[in-house]
């Protein structure tokens, strides 16, 4: 006899409230209270990024970023963006970056020796940071 059917030899149907499925979660509960999936999705993609080529120059000039520095970087570019910049130069703890305003992408990175040496062209505003 061929029978296509599904069968749940001895399983028992469980209501969904005890299995734990469907409960309600509160905002109390969760981790980020009082916020929204779009607050947290605008916040997150606020963070400013980094292009290859400026990962490259952190990289091979061995320059690190402490959370504190990409949190002052990241509030930079949210006050220049404010007054309409574009391209711009930030110098903040002997270091030079050359950032995308607008794609909030930082294109290039540099010691504070190598950005002494440089003539930064293309750019429309500064920010020295301490």
């Amino acid at each position: 006899m061929s029978n296509s059917g599904i069968i749940f030899p001895g399983q028992p149907v469980l209501p969904v409230e005890k299995s734990g499925f469907g409960q309600k979660i509160s905002r109390e509960n969760t981790a980020i209270a009082g916020a929204s999936f779009a607050d947290i999705l605008q916040k997150a993609s606020r963070k400013v990024s980094f292009s290859n080529h400026a990962l490259q120059r952190l990289e091979s000039r061995q320059l690190d970023l402490s959370q504190e520095d990409l949190q002052k970087l990241d509030d930079a570019v949210d006050k220049m963006a404010q007054k309409g910049a574009r391209e711009s130069l930030i110098y903040m703890n002997d270091m030079a970056f050359v950032v995308s305003v607008a794609n909030r992408t930082v294109i290039t990175a540099m010691d504070g020796k190598s950005a002494r040496e440089n003539i930064f062209t293309n750019i429309d505003s500064a920010a020295i940071l301490s």
